[in-house]
C-alpha cells in the first residue's frame, strides 16, 4: 500500500522557518553569553602594571646661556648738526666760494655779498678816529700844563671812543655780508647764483655734519624705566649691506600721551658716509645682557593656578617643581629661580605626567627646540 506525500500547509511552513532562524541566532549568541576566562592582559593587575610603567619622554639638560633682551623699533636718521645757510642782511651776491657736496671747515667763507658802501663807511670812521686820537693827545698835554680844562679833555676822549664804536659797528655790518661755515661739515646743493639779490629769508645752501648721525626712535612706555644712557643699539637701513652700532645719549623726560611711547635719541658713528640724514632706520635696542642665564624650552613650562612649573627628572621619576620665570623669548623662557645648571627637565608628555611618575628618556636635547 503506497502513501503519497502531502504538501506542508503554509502555516506549518512558516512556523518551521521561524524556529530555524531562532536556533541560528541562539547559536551565534551563545559564546558571548558564556563567562569569559580570566585574561592576564586585561585584569586589574595588568592595568596597574601599565599605569606604573615608565613613560617615554624627551628631556633637556639645563645649562647657562647668554641672554640678550632686545626691543625693536623704527626711527629716522638726522645729521649731528644741520643748518640752512642764509645771509643776515639784504644784498647782491658778488662771490660764491664753495663747491656743492664738498667738505668745508668751520669759518670757511662760502658766500660774499656786496659791501662797497660799508667799506667806505669803515674808512671814513678810521679817518675820524685818527683826528679824534690826535686831538685827545694834544689836550692831554695841555691839561698837564694847566692850560686846558678837564671838560675839554673829556669831550676829546669821548669823541675818540665814539669813533671806535663806529668802526666796530661798521665791521659788524661787513661781517653780515659774509656767509661762513658755522661748523665742519658737507655743503649741499646751492640755490643761488652770483649776481642774485638775496635777503634773510633766501636759502643759499645746506650744511650738515655727517661723520656722526643722530637716530631718533620711540619705544613703549613699559620699557621706559629700563633705558640707560650708553645702552647699545643696532641700526640697519635699506640698501646697506651691513648694520651699524650706536649708543643712547639722550631721551625725552616724558611719555607721549598720544602714542604712549618715549622718544629716544642715539648717536651712530658714520666715518665713511654710508648713512645719509633723513633715512628710515630699523633699530634694535639692547635692554639687558646676561652671560649665565638659565634658559629652558618654552614647552617645558607648565602654567599653574598661582605659579609656573616644570617637571625635573629625579632618580627616574618626574618631580613637579615651581619656578620663577622672567623674559619669554621666541622658543625659550628665562628661569629666574627654581632651577640650577645641570638639572634635567622633561619637555614632552607633560599632559600625562604626574608628580612621582616613573619615566624613561627617549630623546635628550641640549639646545632649546623651536616650538
Amino acid at each position: 500500500m503506497s502513501h503519497s506525500r502531502r504538501p506542508l500547509k503554509p502555516a506549518l511552513k512558516y512556523t518551521l522557518w521561524v524556529s530555524a532562524m531562532v536556533a541560528a541566532l541562539g547559536a551565534l549568541a551563545a559564546p558571548k553569553m558564556l563567562p569569559r576566562r580570566a585574561d592576564a592582559t586585561t585584569g586589574p593587575a595588568a592595568l596597574e602594571a601599565a599605569r606604573n610603567a615608565p613613560l617615554a619622554v624627551s628631556t633637556y639638560v639645563v645649562k647657562p646661556a647668554q641672554l640678550v633682551e632686545t626691543v625693536t623699533s623704527t626711527g629716522s636718521l638726522l645729521a649731528e648738526e644741520a643748518v640752512e645757510l642764509q645771509a643776515e642782511i639784504n644784498g647782491k651776491i658778488v662771490a660764491i666760494s664753495f663747491t656743492e657736496g664738498a667738505r668745508v671747515r668751520k669759518g670757511t667763507l662760502l658766500v660774499k655779498l656786496n659791501d662797497a658802501d660799508l667799506l667806505a663807511t669803515h674808512a671814513r670812521a678810521r679817518y675820524r678816529k685818527e683826528l679824534a686820537s690826535l686831538r685827545e693827545r694834544r689836550i692831554a698835554q695841555l691839561l698837564k700844563q694847566g692850560v686846558a680844562r678837564q671838560e675839554e679833555y673829556d669831550m676829546a676822549l669821548n669823541e675818540l671812543n665814539v669813533q671806535d664804536a663806529e668802526i666796530a659797528l661798521t665791521e659788524a655790518q661787513i661781517a653780515k655780508t659774509e656767509v661762513r661755515a658755522p661748523f665742519d661739515g658737507v655743503v649741499g646743493l646751492r640755490y643761488v647764483s652770483e649776481g642774485a639779490f638775496v635777503n634773510a629769508a633766501t636759502r643759499v645752501a645746506t650744511l650738515q655734519r655727517v661723520d656722526k648721525l643722530k637716530v631718533d626712535f620711540s619705544i613703549a612706555e613699559k620699557y621706559a624705566t629700563r633705558i640707560r644712557l650708553g645702552s647699545p643699539i643696532t641700526v640697519t637701513v635699506a640698501g646697506a649691506d651691513r648694520s651699524f652700532r650706536g649708543e643712547i645719549y639722550a631721551l625725552d623726560p616724558r611719555i607721549d600721551a598720544a602714542t604712549r611711547t618715549v622718544l629716544i635719541r642715539a648717536l651712530c658713528p658714520n666715518p665713511h658716509g654710508s648713512l645719509l640724514p633723513g633715512a628710515f632706520a630699523n633699530v634694535v635696542l639692547t635692554l639687558s645682557q646676561l652671560d649665565d642665564a638659565i634658559l629652558v624650552p618654552a614647552v617645558a613650562v607648565v602654567p599653574g593656578l598661582n605659579e609656573k612649573n616644570v617637571f625635573v627628572l629625579n632618580d627616574g621619576k618626574a618631580e613637579r617643581r615651581a619656578v620663577e620665570t622672567g623674559t619669554r623669548l621666541e622658543n625659550s623662557v628665562h628661569i629666574l629661580a627654581g632651577l640650577a645648571a645641570g638639572e634635567v627637565i622633561i619637555t614632552s608628555g607633560l599632559a600625562q605626567l604626574r608628580n612621582g611618575q616613573p619615566v624613561r628618556i627617549a630623546h635628550e636635547s641640549r639646545t632649546p627646540e623651536r616650538t
